[in-house]
């Protein structure tokens, strides 16, 4: 409504009559005067322009009078201030206070809820409630993802207060590894230590030094790092799980693992006489292998010879006694007769593999003259001819061997 409507009084009351002020002073002229937008000849007002494209703009006035009758409405009353209203204000901010107390845990999360500071019990995924502020509070910890701690420092950045370590046998490596690791369980983790980070640097540093104490330089440096890995992650376990940390260790690893970088050069050397010596072992190894197979074989087949050689020569005997049993049986029947038999083919053994001359002497008186070659073994007939002796006489002729019985 327009600030100088007189038929409202508003807030501060009515003007006093005739539009002056209370002593009569001199009245407002009310001809040509200015006066407020959307009044009696004002932009928007009856009689002015009004504005153009839009409705009338609200009477921020108006609102505020509204809003305050319904305020002393709702509160007001005849004997003061409404005990309802009071009871509702109350009750709303009761609630609200109240809706505080819940909260969401994640999937991946543990939540811990304490009462006035001290722990009182965990809850899982999920929505979930607690009693608000001041009277409990509560706390999110992420129990599945990994984490990670590097020991030694990193690349560009070593830490050799960390890194450098006593081996065994009273040497030094430069070792730089990392620790990986998650919340097993949430109270004890906030709980039990101040600052876990560092808490499991502390033992991951401390449980590394202890396993490399006790082993030696080359295996370190060479094939024995997965051992020296799974030692140091078994006692970080043990050491956490006695301060009571609620940590589980996942996996050590070993970064880099060097000598010291005055000894570096030192170091190489030693590595290839090693590899030098190794690889004499294994020619030597080769070679011994090669030795003794051929060795093995050698026996083996003399040994299967020999047992060759002996079936034989008891099979042979086995015959030829069981022959001569047979010869004796036959002998023992006809003896004339086996006598025959028996020079009959002996002869043939003897000259079935010789050379035989038969000479006619019937009516001959010169003495018979043979060529030298008659007599040649067989076996000799692929070597060359020697050179054409003198024929011989016609009375001679070279017979084929005899038949058997012959």
């Amino acid at each position: 409504m327009p600030w100088n409507d007189n038929s409202n009084p508003g807030p501060w009351g009515a003007p006093p009559p005739g539009g002056g002020d209370r002593d009569n002073g001199p009245k407002r002229p009310s001809g040509d005067g200015p006066r407020r937008p959307g009044g009696p000849g004002g932009p928007g007002g009856p009689g002015g322009p009004r504005r153009p494209n839009g409705p009338p703009q609200p009477d921020l006035n108006e609102l505020s009078r509204r809003l305050n009758e319904r305020l002393q409405a709702f509160f007001g009353g005849p004997d003061g201030v409404r005990p309802g209203a009071i009871a509702a204000v109350v009750g709303v901010a009761v609630a609200a206070w109240a809706l505080t107390g819940a909260y969401v845990v994640q999937p991946n999360e543990q939540a811990i809820v304490t009462t006035f500071g001290a722990y009182s019990r965990s809850a899982g995924p999920g929505l979930r409630y607690h009693l608000p502020a001041p009277f409990e509070d509560v706390e999110k910890v992420q129990v599945t993802s990994l984490r990670r701690i590097d020991v030694g420092g990193v690349a560009g950045a070593e830490m050799p207060q960390e890194s450098l370590m006593l081996t065994g046998d009273e040497n030094i490596v430069d070792l730089n590894f990392s620790v990986q690791w998650r919340v097993a369980d949430a109270a004890k983790y906030l709980f039990n230590l101040k600052d876990p980070d560092e808490a499991v640097k502390a033992v991951a540093e401390s449980a590394m030094r202890e396993v490399v104490g006790r082993t030696e330089l080359t295996p370190i440096l060479t094939n024995g790092r997965g051992q020296v890995q799974i030692q140091t992650a078994e006692l970080m376990q043990k050491m956490l799980d006695a301060y009571g940390a609620g940590v589980n260790v996942v996996e050590v690893q070993i970064r880099s693992a060097n000598p010291p970088k005055d000894v570096v050069p030192a170091y190489q050397d030693l590595a290839r006489a090693g590899q030098d010596a190794q690889s004499a072992i294994n020619d030597a190894n080769t070679y011994r292998n090669r030795v003794v197979n051929e060795a093995k074989g050698d026996a083996s087949r003399i040994v299967q010879s020999s047992q060759g050689y002996r079936e034989q020569s008891v099979l042979t005997a086995k015959g030829d006694a069981s022959r001569f049993a047979q010869v004796y049986g036959e002998y023992k029947r006809a003896p004339a007769v086996t006598r025959e038999r028996l020079y009959l083919e002996t002869m043939e053994k003897v000259l079935g593999r010789s050379n035989k001359v038969i000479v006619d002497g019937k009516g001959t008186t010169a003495p018979v003259i043979l060529p030298p070659d008659v007599f040649r073994p067989r076996g000799d007939a692929a070597q060359p001819a020697p050179p054409p002796a003198q024929p011989a006489p016609p009375a001679v002729q070279q017979a084929p061997a005899a038949a058997p019985g012959a």
